[in-house]
């Protein structure tokens, strides 16, 4: 019954996420912009310039990055609204009515979840108008997907542990830029490690974004799998074990810093 009920809520908070959503839907095409730009800029003005390892366009290698990209900066969006909610007293009037002490988390990453997947669809529509393509058939299309939704989720749970701790919009956006863009630097999505300086291509290899970059360009059959690394040659099991780890560490964290609110 609990657990019923639980859900129940959760849903109802999700709901209610979506519809503020609905109410703006500038969020939606700035978030969108970003990761467009980088494919006209990057595939376009710069794609000639680029040299991808194994051979084939630059536009297919560059995709699969941004697709991950845009999972990670999205953690920008979760922090703020999470932190809204907090400062505006939100989250407490919730913590005192009869509702699921889950349900405003789970509501939230439920509705981040919803999001990610229109976003992954506006994102494979793009790629496929500028000539991206996937060549291992829809099943492991499929499950590359599920893996930068996986990706996803993780980062949702890191946007809502800083909205929760920060508790002010501001501050978040101040903190999830130096995060996020270094992430992406030091990763493949751009650029193989193996172009880069030996040390910092060893960094980028063990990125979490790189490894599911990585994964999802096998999955895909796009070019850009050179190296022989270990962290490459398993960047399948990395896909898998970054997003749970990183779940498991920043839902715990996060629920703690809920339940510390009211104290």
């Amino acid at each position: 019954m609990r657990a019923r009920v639980a859900v129940a809520d959760g849903l109802i908070m999700t709901r209610r996420n979506m519809a503020h959503l609905a109410r703006s839907p500038e969020e939606l095409i700035l978030y969108f912009a970003l990761p467009i730009m980088f494919v006209l800029v990057f595939g376009y003005v710069f794609g000639s310039g680029m040299t991808v390892p194994d051979g084939g366009g630059y536009r297919e290698f560059l995709l699969p990055g941004v697709f991950a990209m845009t999972m990670l900066y999205g953690m920008g969006a979760t922090g703020s609204a999470v932190a809204v909610d907090v400062g505006r007293g939100v989250v407490d009037r919730f913590r005192s009515m009869p509702v699921a002490r889950t349900a405003l988390l789970t509501g939230r990453g439920v509705a981040d979840l919803l999001r990610a997947m229109l976003e992954m669809t506006v994102l494979v529509v793009c790629g496929l108008l500028v000539g991206w393509e996937f060549h291992r058939g829809v099943g492991r299309a499929l499950l590359a997907v599920a893996l930068v939704l996986a990706l996803r989720v993780a980062i949702t749970w890191i946007g809502i542990y800083l909205g929760l701790a920060l508790g002010n919009p501001d501050t978040v956006g101040a903190i999830v830029f130096p995060l996020a863009f270094p992430m992406t630097a030091l990763s493949n999505v751009f650029v193989a490690p193996e172009l880069m300086p030996g040390w910092l291509g060893a960094v980028s290899e063990w990125n979490p974004l790189s490894a599911t970059v990585t994964a999802i360009r096998e999955l895909f059959g796009n070019p850009g799998l050179g190296g022989g690394g270990w962290a490459t040659e398993h960047a399948l099991a990395l896909a898998i074990a970054w997003p749970v780890l990183l779940t498991a560490v920043f839902a715990t964290l996060a629920i703690r810093s809920y339940q510390r609110l009211g104290d």
